[in-house]
């Protein structure tokens, strides 16, 4: 296969967990015999520094002709004043709005060798496998915003057809796990959320298949502390899914482990892990790459459809977290290449197990 990725490796340690996700993927391209090319462009502060713009034309023109898209992370003390009328973030939302990129896939998994560091105690943590479904594109962040000396205002709007795309998703996914959708919303005092469940009554019926569930989000942000293994897809809204998912993120004992991937209709998708730039560790080399390397993973699952490839790097990390080593975030004192480098020597070791499993198992229908 020839793919065309585009990597941003943005702002702090983006760079540096980006570097370690583009060798995994160099990896599995000479493993497998795919050539993967990949164009480095700027977003965020760094991108501010050298263009003025958080997202230059040239950066958002090479995502949208790419096959897919992998992101460092943004951001930094630099350009924190949020009352600036050019911030990191705004080129992140510009982008996934110019892709179309309207899921966020956020999965969430406890590894039993970390379960220690999570702040929840173990017995709660067994059998957590949860697969967040966040609306993008839409919402408060995207909706018209007001601001004079005594007042401010952030308009959440939502049509129903952004709703029930994100909606149809989450089910289609969950027919593929456990089948049970939890619908998070604020349905008894916002009119859009009253509109965002109306809307997920409505397409559940069309997977009878699949159990559906309703939750306020000020209820759901205690279950998931309470009962995090109870749930299996959870689907909602722009920010409440930011909110929440970070919360989620918690349980798993460090930002540093956790992916993400952000789909539309299209094969382009845009992947990168869940933490910030984490500007007091950049430079160091001691930055988890965990979450980008299993980002790049999502990015050869969903956007090039390489499930063996994908399942192979999965699984050396795995490994890694099980044997280590480890990163100083989850309790060790290995490097971000030594980190790499481990899964790399892991993925060689699992590459032909994933790849005649999954050969074995298109052979069988």
């Amino acid at each position: 296969m020839k793919a065309h990725i585009v990597t941003l490796p943005g702002d702090g340690v983006g760079p540096e967990v980006t570097a370690a996700a583009v060798a995994v993927l160099e990896a599995v391209a000479a493993r497998y015999g795919h050539e993967f090319s990949f164009d480095e462009q700027a977003i965020g502060g760094c991108a501010i520094d050298a263009f003025g713009e958080p997202l230059p034309a040239a950066a958002l023109a090479a995502c949208k002709q790419a096959d897919a898209v992998l992101l460092g992370a943004v951001g930094g003390p630099k350009w924190s004043d949020p009352n600036a009328p050019v911030r990191p973030e705004q080129g992140l939302l510009a982008l996934r709005a110019a892709l179309g990129v309207y899921a966020n896939l956020r999965p969430l998994q406890v590894h039993p060798a970390l379960a220690a560091l999570s702040p929840l105690k173990n017995e709660k943590l067994k059998n957590v496998d949860v697969l967040f479904v966040r609306e993008l594109t839409g919402g408060a962040y995207f909706g018209a915003k007001t601001r004079t000396a005594d007042t401010a205002t952030d308009e959440c709007k939502y049509t129903v057809a952004e709703v029930e795309r994100v909606v149809r998703r989450a089910f289609d996914l969950a027919r593929d796990r456990h089948r049970h959708v939890t619908s998070v919303d604020k349905a008894n005092v916002l009119e859009t959320s009253r509109l965002w469940r109306s809307t997920v009554q409505r397409i559940a019926a069309d997977y009878p298949d699949v159990k559906v569930e309703h939750q306020l989000v000020d209820s759901m942000a205690m279950l998931l502390l309470t009962q995090p293994s109870r749930y299996d897809v959870v689907v909602t809204e722009n920010l409440f899914g930011d909110i929440l998912t970070d919360e989620a993120a918690a349980l798993a004992g460090s930002l540093g482990l956790l992916p993400s991937a952000s789909l539309g209709e299209g094969r382009n998708g845009l992947y990168e892990p869940i933490h910030g730039s984490a500007p007091d560790i950049a430079g160091q080399n001691v930055a988890n790459p965990t979450g980008a390397i299993l980002s790049a993973a999502m990015l050869l699952r969903h956007s090039l459809q390489l499930e063996a490839e994908a399942a192979a790097i999965e699984a050396a990390v795995d490994q890694v977290l099980s044997q280590g080593p480890h990163t100083r975030d989850i309790g060790g004192q290995a490097s971000t290449t030594q980190l790499r480098d481990a899964v790399l020597a892991a993925f060689e070791e699992h590459a032909d197990t994933a790849e005649a499993f999954f050969s074995g198992a298109r052979a069988c229908g």
